[in-house]
């Protein structure tokens, strides 16, 4: 299992990233999605790529955490606010554009979210579809929604 886990981390950063917002925050979903990851290890019965199992337990246990914290005060990270200088020919455009991707991304519902994180991971829909437990139409109809929100998340 570690060197698959090893193989695939990114995978946890990236789902990471989608459901939170500040390092800190960041380091304890990433923590425990990988106690997840090792609890569960056991059920994984190899009908389905190692990638595919951890995108499902990943995205449930970043779900399961999503909705407990909401529930919670929300903070803001003091890191965040902090004065950065940057050169005059630094072109910021596409990190912000990411920005503000990542900030839209946040306005969605946890099925959607999951949806467009595996959608710009470049996975087929039928891994989608196994990954969240739908069908391949279900997801494409979800897909379309999802980025329809996006769009009217992103362009007012």
């Amino acid at each position: 299992m570690l060197s698959d886990f090893e193989k695939n981390q990114n995978i946890a950063h990236k789902i990471c990233r989608v459901y939170t917002t500040n390092n800190h925050a960041h380091k304890d979903l990433f923590q425990e999605i990988t106690i997840q990851l090792w609890k569960n290890y056991s059920k994984f019965r190899g009908d389905s790529k190692f990638s595919t199992w951890m995108y499902r337990v990943a995205l449930n246990t970043a779900i399961s955490l999503y909705r407990k914290s909401t529930r919670t005060l929300k903070t803001e990270d003091f890191s965040d606010f902090a004065y950065r200088i940057k050169a005059t020919d630094y072109d910021d455009t596409e990190e912000r554009q990411l920005a503000a991707l990542y900030k839209a991304i946040h306005h969605l519902n946890d099925i959607e979210k999951a949806l467009i994180f595996l959608y710009l991971e470049d996975k087929p829909y039928k891994e989608i579809a196994d990954t969240l437990g739908i069908s391949s139409v279900n997801a494409r109809v979800k897909m379309n929604r999802a980025k329809e929100k996006l769009k009217n998340i992103l362009n007012p």
